[in-house]
């Protein structure tokens, strides 16, 4: 059995007002409509996962919204982990090692430059993940424990603007 990984960056967020913390900002209109397509594209490859983890930043957590519709994942399913807000390697690391192994594909929604470098631990070569980038991983274990330095292998790596290039 093999555990797999959606790593998601949440979808564009709004910048429009300076009072708003960092953590409260929304998603603008692209992330509202960048987020139900990428969510529809894995649909179509059907890859959904069991579980859905997210930051519970509005922006990434409405962003995960998004996608568990598409899913057909209950929103109240979603489990928020509040350390993967402006986690590090190693803090993400945590998380996905202490992930419930009767799920083998689980969704994880968060934030760069966390993600990124997170991508590359696992498998490197990515320079950045644009907003609402979704980067699907294999791990060949079925222990999310054993999950650690470049054990992944990347299936897919997609992205708004991956059909304009």
């Amino acid at each position: 059995m093999v555990k797999q990984l959606l790593v998601i960056r949440h979808a564009k967020s709004d910048w429009g007002n300076s009072s708003l913390s960092d953590f409260d900002r929304p998603l603008n209109k692209r992330g509202k409509s960048n987020a139900p397509e990428m969510a529809e594209r894995l649909v179509k490859q059907k890859i959904v996962p069991q579980l859905v983890v997210s930051s519970p930043a509005l922006r990434a957590l409405t962003t995960a919204k998004f996608f568990a519709e598409a899913w057909q994942i209950p929103k109240k399913n979603i489990q928020l982990e509040s350390s993967i807000y402006e986690a590090s390697v190693k803090t993400l690391l945590s998380v996905i090692n202490n992930l419930d192994n009767q799920f083998d594909r689980i969704a994880l929604f968060g934030h760069n430059p966390g993600l990124t470098d997170l991508v590359n631990y696992f498998d490197g070569h990515i320079d950045n993940m644009p907003t609402c980038s979704v980067v699907y991983l294999e791990f060949p274990f079925d222990d999310w424990k054993m999950v650690s330095a470049d054990t992944g292998k990347v299936l897919l790596f997609d992205y708004p603007k991956s059909g304009e290039d």
